[in-house]
């Protein structure tokens, strides 16, 4: 079996700095797969669009999610268009991970001493919340020193909110890259300490590009457990040591 392709669907932003940031990521992670095809996609804002891109491929597929939690563009739109598709997977988004809490460490290393104030998208998914909260829980581990969830759309408390309560707190930006939220955190955090998005647009962190590799191997290897599994039967659905050839060697 070839390797599938590797699909990296992310959001799409109009900020330019975001786009090359998430393009920078994929060209890393092309590089760590000399051997895997690597494209692109986008649920909204840019193009190729992820159904058209999905359409234009032949052969096996894994879809990775360049998404930080679970909800409506991951369950409905990613696993939606796979649907009619045996040769494609999706894998899991981003996040939880400890590694992205790595990279989320890194980012607050200027401010040891202070609780931290995580500031997420949001989302009315329930699973989003779970992994919000997975999160934060992954960060508080390794900080060691508390953690606060703050939402900046769908659901409460927003980040006015939690600053408000926690006013000694650092915001560290749980976003991908740079974008419409980043902007929005920017604002209502105005004057106080805000780390960069996970893809800062200096460099691409070592760990989110270990991710995303990781992300695309499971989902491979289930990709193709089920092919083989799928193979164990004919056509007709009957199993196929129903029709293996006697003779001396048959056991």
């Amino acid at each position: 079996m070839a390797h599938p392709t590797l699909l990296a669907v992310s959001h799409g932003t109009d900020d330019v700095e975001g786009a090359r940031a998430i393009a920078d990521l994929v060209v890393q992670v092309a590089a760590r797969l000399p051997d895997v095809e690597v494209r692109s996609a986008f649920v909204d804002v840019q193009q190729p669009d992820a159904p058209g891109a999905l359409a234009a491929i032949e052969g096996p597929v894994v879809v990775v999610p360049l998404l930080l939690s679970s909800g409506f563009h991951v369950h409905h739109d990613l696993h939606g268009m796979v649907a009619d598709r045996i040769d494609a997977v999706v894998a899991d988004p981003l996040g939880p991970d400890p590694r992205l809490a790595q990279v989320l460490a890194q980012r607050l290393s200027g401010a040891s001493d202070l609780p931290v104030i995580l500031a997420v998208a949001g989302s009315r998914d329930p699973r989003s919340l779970t992994d919000a909260e997975g999160m934060a829980t992954q960060l508080h581990a390794r900080l060691g020193r508390p953690v606060h969830l703050a939402y900046l759309a769908a659901r409460e408390p927003d980040l006015p909110t939690a600053l408000a309560a926690h006013p000694d707190a650092v915001v560290s930006t749980y976003l991908l890259a740079r974008g419409y939220f980043f902007d929005l955190a920017v604002r209502h955090s105005a004057g106080r300490s805000l780390t960069l998005p996970l893809l800062n647009g200096i460099s691409v962190p070592e760990p989110l590009i270990a991710l995303v590799v990781a992300r695309y191997e499971e989902a491979a290897a289930e990709l193709e457990g089920e092919a083989v599994q799928a193979g164990h039967t004919t056509q007709a659905g009957h199993p196929m040591h129903a029709a293996q050839p006697c003779g001396a060697g048959a056991v």
